[in-house]
């Protein structure tokens, strides 16, 4: 039987409606059903320092609340500013996360003339994981060997032997590296500065008696403190650490010339800008869900740091705020990228 031409058009509108249905029904059970594969986290440092242990920290509880792989990726390299450009250009879909650092996200734009990505228009923050302090350390048997017992004594032999003392750090532009730099222009100690691809490697030479003092973000170093390799000097909080309360802060243990010094260090999760909010938020709830249980609270505690979990908008004023703080310190301190 002969259609009519009319007959013909409006079974072609219908079939077209149809199947564009057929499409946003299909791309919103897409997106429903993420995530429907393993989900990257990059950490922009080696393996071992706090930014990987508090990835790794939070990566099985994101895969049991999601019923998927969470994995973490280490991307070392240029103070974290080579994990954080992978995942600037990665898809917006979710399969991709950064944990990122005050040093990634407040410091490296004031420090590195030019950053191959934007900390601010390149991500979607979703939440604070944790904020820690940094602490003053050396090398037990080296501190024994000089004398050195707080920071004063610091300051004196240093002070009497300049340029004798390097100052290892997890990269250029770190907040390991910008508390050295801040203690030095604070202080006028002179320290050859020797930066690594993450604190993980920079304390196997600290252990090792191959370099001679950092500003380690302390869960990366308290093992080591622990056990009696490294010797803490001072916290660079502005109050003590519950995990070492008997180690002062660098305020107090310095007298006058450190008066007001703080470089305390954050690590966040962001994803790629334009990453849909709904996928943004799940994260965000199952991280904070996460770090109120008490055995994640203890762990990390435990560890010297602070967990937060707080919302995608409170992270991003963080983040804003911060790097006007660090701005402020690379120009008065005249920290430079090595």
């Amino acid at each position: 039987m002969n259609r009519s031409p009319k007959f013909t058009s409006r079974r072609s509108v219908l079939g077209a409606c149809a199947l564009a249905w057929l499409a946003a029904t299909g791309v919103a059970s897409a997106q429903d059903a993420w995530p429907s594969k393993p989900v990257r986290i990059v950490v922009p440092f080696a393996p071992g320092g706090t930014t990987d242990i508090l990835a790794r920290a939070i990566a099985p509880e994101l895969s049991t609340a999601f019923g998927q792989q969470f994995f973490v990726d280490n991307r070392p390299g240029a103070g974290g500013n080579v994990g954080a450009e992978v995942v600037s250009h990665a898809a917006p879909d979710g399969y991709t996360l950064l944990m990122g650092t005050v040093g990634t996200h407040g410091i490296n734009r004031a420090l590195y003339p030019k950053l191959p990505y934007d900390p601010i228009k390149d991500f979607a923050p979703v939440t604070l994981v944790a904020a820690v302090p940094n602490v003053m350390e050396m090398n037990a048997q080296k501190a024994k060997d000089l004398n050195i017992r707080n920071v004063q004594d610091f300051i004196k032999y240093a002070k009497a032997h300049p340029g004798q003392f390097n100052m290892a750090s997890s990269g250029s532009g770190t907040s390991i590296h910008l508390a050295g730099e801040l203690f030095k222009s604070m202080t006028g100690v002179s320290m050859t500065h020797i930066p690594y691809k993450g604190s993980g490697p920079a304390l196997l030479d600290m252990v090792g008696g191959n370099a001679d003092v950092m500003f380690d973000n302390l869960p990366s170093s308290m093992a080591q403190i622990k056990g009696g390799k490294l010797v803490a000097l001072a916290v660079t909080s502005s109050k003590r650490s519950s995990a070492l309360p008997d180690v002062p802060t660098v305020e107090e243990a310095g007298g006058p010339a450190l008066k007001g010094f703080e470089a305390s260090s954050w690590f966040g999760l962001l994803a790629p800008a334009g990453t849909p909010a709904d996928v943004v938020n799940r994260v965000q709830q199952a991280v904070a869900k996460a770090l109120d249980t008490p055995a994640m609270k203890e762990k990390l505690q435990a560890q010297g740091a602070i967990p937060s979990g707080n919302t995608p908008a409170e992270f991003a004023q963080l983040i804003d705020s911060e790097h006007k703080k660090w701005a402020k310190v690379v120009k008065d301190s005249g920290a430079k990228v090595d």
